[in-house]
């Protein structure tokens, strides 16, 4: 039974390991898992290095990225396997007025304030959190809200990889297997650059409001359809829902932006229901987690959502605020069209059960992808995220594991795709249902790593 499955009975919850105690292993970013013995990691100093290190040796490969995906997504393939740590492949190799080109294990930081500086951002909306590595969120579907937009994979234009057999590939749009590359999870090859299409940076102002979600079912598509870009997260216990709501600022509000040094704009408005809503959760989060801290990084996830602020910022300053703390987060995209139904679905489930919770729904929609592998492939997709945080212990509480499980079934019902990065029960979908180009990414894959050199115990059952 791996760690973290999550078919396994309430009471595994995934135990995360002390600081300090990996000995001789490496472990994931949640240290719920071991990838590989430290022997087995190799750490390329460029790609001819890489490249001279896949011709010469044999058995499987998988790469360590920034280690936030479950550890079965990057675990090596057993002794015999090697871990790629590709942390020197990174930073800025070219830069046009419509692209930018960077290494694969770029941060998302690095590329956000690269183009900022520039007065650049991707065409694209940026994830929650910057840790992740280019590669590593490309591979995995990575994506933020708008329907204007899509995953981050989305605006790439060129994916150069290095094949199992240290020969290199190039892919670009409009190439027959792009939309294979662009999601890949990791099985295709090892992303050493993609270039990236980039547009203007804007300035946004988003309006952040508490309302009463019993018209949330109806609301959530008409927010993401007026609006540029559109984020929420609901509280079914209080039926609460806080909203933010971004468009272009205006002129003055662009005018004091840049009067303040270019930092954030803050004004601070504030909501009774919605602090009891946070009060709630901090109350069920206190006793899951037993952190003392009252400052700790879980508390502040949450907590930020009292006395909030309208702001004015770019892209990167309003919605690029996640904080790293390890969880187990499931996040199930639904198609746009059905998300008013999912959401009475959960009312309806959340009504019955009562489910224990400590932190809302996150929600986030974003437009079609052409990403084969993508859970927004084909269609406006709504994002419906659920998260549990660790107790100080390194124990989960089986009741919030139980909450996941059980939502996790409600949504695969409703053809809901997971995010490939995030945790799953992998036997709920019928992965060739759910993604049309199923069969044509396995053609790319034999075309590509025939030997299946980057598989993993996981992706090899997976993609089975």
């Amino acid at each position: 039974m791996s760690t973290t499955d999550l078919t396994a009975p309430p009471g595994a919850d995934y135990p995360r390991q002390e600081l300090g105690a990996d000995g001789d292993r490496v472990r994931n970013w949640a240290r719920n898992a071991t990838l590989a013995r430290t022997r087995s990691v190799s750490a390329p100093e460029d790609e001819d290095a890489l490249r001279r290190l896949l011709a010469t040796t044999t058995g499987p490969v998988r790469m360590i990225g920034s280690r936030m995906s479950p550890g079965r997504m990057l675990a090596a393939g057993g002794d015999a396997g090697t871990l790629l740590d590709l942390g020197r492949l990174t930073g800025l190799v070219a830069l046009d007025a419509a692209t930018a080109t960077f290494a694969g294990a770029t941060t998302l930081g690095e590329v956000y304030a690269t183009l900022a500086r520039e007065g650049r951002t991707l065409a694209a909306a940026p994830g929650v959190i910057s840790e992740q590595t280019l590669a590593g969120a490309l591979s995995t579907g990575t994506h933020g809200q708008g329907l204007r937009q899509s995953c981050i994979a989305d605006a790439a234009t060129r994916i150069r990889m290095v094949l199992a057999d240290g020969s290199t590939s190039e892919l670009r749009r409009g190439d027959a297997w792009f939309g294979a590359a662009k999601v890949g999870l990791g099985v295709l090859g090892v992303i050493t650059e993609v270039t990236l299409r980039t547009v203007p940076s804007l300035l946004y102002t988003c309006r952040k409001d508490a309302l009463d979600a019993s018209g949330l079912a109806d609301d959530l598509v008409a927010w993401n359809t007026d609006h540029l870009m559109t984020k929420a997260w609901w509280f079914p216990d209080e039926r609460q829902v806080h909203v933010w709501r971004a468009d272009e600022a205006s002129a003055a509000e662009a005018e004091r932006y840049h009067a303040g040094g270019d930092q954030l704009l803050e004004q601070a408005t504030t909501s009774d229901a919605l602090n009891d809503a946070v009060e709630a959760a901090l109350h069920h989060m206190r006793g899951d987690t037993r952190i003392l801290d009252a400052d700790g990084k879980p508390f502040q996830t949450v907590n930020r959502f009292k006395d909030f602020s309208d702001v004015t910022g770019d892209v990167y300053q309003v919605f690029t605020r996640g904080i790293a703390t390890p969880q187990i987060n499931v996040e199930i995209g639904v198609p746009l069209d059905r998300a008013g139904e999912v959401v009475r679905a959960i009312e309806a489930w959340h009504a019955a059960t009562r489910p224990h919770m400590h932190y809302p729904v996150i929600l986030r929609c974003t437009g079609g992808s052409d990403s084969w592998l993508s859970p927004a492939y084909g269609t406006p997709t709504c994002y419906f995220g659920f998260v549990v945080y660790y107790a100080e212990d390194g124990t989960l509480a089986p009741d919030g594991v139980a909450f996941l499980r059980e939502v996790e079934r409600l949504l695969a019902v409703h053809g809901g795709r997971p995010h490939w990065g995030k945790y799953y029960d992998e036997s709920l979908y019928d992965w060739p249902t759910l993604y049309p180009r199923w069969a044509s990414f396995q053609g790319v894959r034999e075309a590509l790593d025939p030997g299946h050199r980057f598989d993993n115990a996981f992706t090899a059952a997976l993609l089975a």
